[in-house]
């Protein structure tokens, strides 16, 4: 029997409540949105609903506003992977605001990546 070819769809994208990192649980969606106002804790990103895919690759890449990290350099993009777990996945990517506020506004682009192909590209504003 042939695999089923993976199907990905953006599930939400914006504003969430705040996220566990450790937990299972995803943040739920408190607005749909590409404009986010920066606030300290605020949580922003976006859920693919990955189906047929298991054991398959995600790689991300968030592009941000030049901000210094806690060595004073610039901080290079946030990149990761990890490996699709279910074959009906869900996968949160986005990050949240710390201080100080003022240096994380403008443009934030969020990528995947399933397997060397782009899945997702969504670029969200903080204002």
């Amino acid at each position: 029997m042939a695999k089923k070819k993976p199907e990905v769809v953006l599930h939400s994208h914006g504003l969430y409540d705040g996220w566990d990192r450790g937990g299972k649980e995803l943040p739920s969606l408190l607005k749909i949105t590409t404009e986010i106002e920066a606030a300290l804790e605020v949580e922003f990103g976006y859920i693919l609903r990955i189906r047929n895919a298991r054991n398959s690759r995600i790689t991300f890449r968030i592009e941000h506003p030049p901000f210094k990290g806690d060595d004073g350099e610039v901080a290079p993009p946030f990149v990761g992977e990890l490996y699709v777990k279910t074959n009906d996945f869900r996968f949160f990517l986005g990050d949240t605001i710390w201080a100080p506020v003022e240096d994380k506004r403008g443009m934030w682009r969020l990528i995947t990546w399933l397997d060397g192909k782009k899945v997702a590209d969504q670029t969200l504003f903080l204002v």
